[in-house]
């Protein structure tokens, strides 16, 4: 059974490394977050009436 030299386990691990830093960094740029809707009269604030 043939033997893969040292040199070539580098290279292997090397492209292993590119292409999983280059899967990472394209999912961060690709990603697009949804727009969210807001309330047009703006923010509601309840008054709370507190007894002490």
């Amino acid at each position: 059974m043939p033997q893969m030299a040292p040199l070539l386990w580098l290279n292997l691990m090397f492209m292993f490394l590119f292409t999983f830093g280059l899967f990472i960094i394209l999912n961060y740029y690709i990603y697009t977050p949804l727009k969210t809707e807001f309330n047009k009269e703006g923010i509601i604030i309840e008054q709370k009436h507190w007894k002490w």
